[in-house]
């Protein structure tokens, strides 16, 4: 889905360092997949701690965890089977982040969004904050975009005297 967006060599020098997924997510169990008939059509998750995309090739030692009172949960490594864009598999996974980070306790979210992930988060009420580019070995810099969301609202109750 991201060759809309990205050159062949862009997409080839991303995988891994950037199109990768984070094992410790998977052992953190803040990482959802969705199949069809045995078949992942689809993964996705959020981290409590640093690191705000790419693989876990690269990593001795897992990431520290992020500050619930200071820091915001990252959303990682969305990818969608191109023949299974746009039926609303990203959307049911981001909620299942979003409801996990939230009972977790975070108040704000921030994503790494690439320029075809950016509809998606921007759906669910993510603001681009700002674009800057990821370096990758060869080629030009992938673009992408810094999105954040505050999550909890706080709620005014009345006093009525």
């Amino acid at each position: 889905m991201q060759r809309d967006a990205y050159s062949r060599e862009q997409i080839d020098a991303a995988l891994g360092p950037v199109f990768g997924v984070d094992v410790q997510l998977i052992e953190d169990g803040t990482y959802f997949v969705v199949e069809d008939k045995g078949k992942i059509v689809g993964c996705g998750g959020w981290s409590f701690r640093k690191s705000l995309f790419g693989g876990s090739e690269d990593k001795s030692v897992p990431d520290p965890k992020l500050d619930l009172k200071t820091d915001s949960a990252r959303v990682r490594a969305f990818f969608i089977d191109p023949d299974y864009a746009r039926q609303g598999i990203g959307s049911a996974i981001m909620k299942e982040c979003e409801d996990a980070l939230i009972a977790m306790g975070f108040a704000h979210v921030e994503i790494s969004a690439t320029l075809v992930g950016e509809p998606l988060y921007t759906k669910f009420g993510y603001e681009s904050v700002e674009h800057y580019e990821i370096p990758l070995e060869g080629v030009k810099p992938m673009e992408v975009i810094k999105m954040t969301k505050s999550i909890r609202t706080s709620k005014t109750i009345a006093w009525l005297a």
